[in-house]
């Protein structure tokens, strides 16, 4: 069936939400499925070159007439959801929430913030974990998206829908949310890690999708690792972004700031081990390496790779045993094998 799954290998923001918009675009997908939480910002590029960060919607919501589709496994904060929507321009015929997915209260958020996670774990505080063990013990303060009256016009059964689609062929993309390092269940780092799995086969579960269903896995890798600010966890090889730019050449300041909380990302030279996990345990059709004007600031406006940048990836490669299949220089471009392989 022709479900596609974007995925991420390291530790989150290898650019999901750039790739996922794109897929959208080039395989003609009728339905994106946003899954995870509010935990987790994703950026697409509008069509006036204007970002946009979606912590709930998927990012394919500005490409007209594609359904939005919040799945079961999704974490709502329900004002933030609406906000998005009307950001997007979306009308009630083209989001579907599903009545099960979770929501997000102040209490969640609260509980959060009085907690030591920020400062054990680097946590976001968004409430997701909070409303996930919520979830998970079946406690009477849990609420689902179908006792939110403001969310009323958007509950739809979802998985029906999701259904009639693949029986008809047409493409469905699931926007996975963080990165494989990140996993509960499946990093070597725990307990740095975030409160859900984050692999391929967890998202197409809190999709509504069967495994059968799956013929496309999307691995998405930056050429620089990051984790987020504070004491979230080992990041091998960290460095700093000032070195960045300093060796890609490039003309103004190169940094990263978190989408969610807007501290400033740590980040590290490529560390093969967590992306071979990823590949070993995601079994990927398609690689994405994202990030190459970090590598050669040049490339950023050319669109192809250099010569600094051909020997970068080959490297990576052969780190990985692994072919790159697409190439990411700017926050907007994306550019498919062989037609990256160029000389600047």
């Amino acid at each position: 069936m022709p479900v596609t799954v974007v995925v991420g290998g390291q530790f989150g923001s290898e650019g999901k939400g750039k790739v996922a918009h794109f897929l959208a675009r080039e395989q003609n997908a009728v339905a994106a499925v946003r899954v995870g939480g509010s935990n987790s910002g994703h950026t697409v590029i509008d069509s006036s070159g204007n970002p946009l960060v979606f912590r709930q919607l998927p990012t394919a919501a500005i490409l007209p007439e594609i359904k939005c589709v919040i799945s079961a496994g999704s974490y709502i904060e329900p004002q933030l959801l609406l906000n998005e929507i009307e950001i997007a321009s979306l009308t009630p015929e083209r989001v579907m929430i599903d009545p099960n997915a979770m929501l997000i209260t102040e209490k969640e958020q609260l509980e959060e913030k009085n907690s030591l996670l920020r400062y054990s774990i680097g946590s976001t505080l968004s409430g997701t974990g909070a409303a996930v063990r919520k979830r998970i013990e079946r406690s009477s303060e849990t609420r689902l998206a179908k006792h939110e009256e403001l969310l009323k016009p958007y509950i739809k059964p979802v998985v029906p829908f999701m259904r009639q689609c693949l029986q008809q062929g047409e493409r469905i993309i699931i926007e996975g949310t963080q990165g494989f390092g990140l996993s509960l269940l499946h990093s070597e780092y725990y307990p740095y890690v975030t409160s859900r799995d984050t692999t391929a086969a967890a998202f197409v579960s809190e999709a509504g999708l069967s495994p059968l269903d799956v013929d496309d896995i999307v691995l998405v890798i930056r050429s620089f690792p990051i984790r987020v600010a504070g004491n979230s966890g080992d990041l091998p090889n960290e460095i700093d972004w000032e070195t960045i730019t300093h060796e890609s050449g490039s003309k103004i300041p190169i940094i990263e700031y978190t989408s969610v909380t807007k501290a400033v990302r740590r980040v590290a030279r490529f560390d093969p081990d967590v992306v071979v996990n990823a590949i070993v345990t995601n079994r990927p059709t398609k690689i994405v390496l994202n990030h190459l004007d970090y590598v050669d600031a040049s490339c950023s406006s050319l669109e192809y790779l250099s010569d600094k940048t051909i020997s970068f990836v080959r490297k990576i490669e052969s780190l990985i045993n692994a072919p790159i299949n697409y190439f990411g220089f700017s926050p907007s471009s994306l550019i498919k094998y062989p037609q990256a392989i160029k000389i600047c």
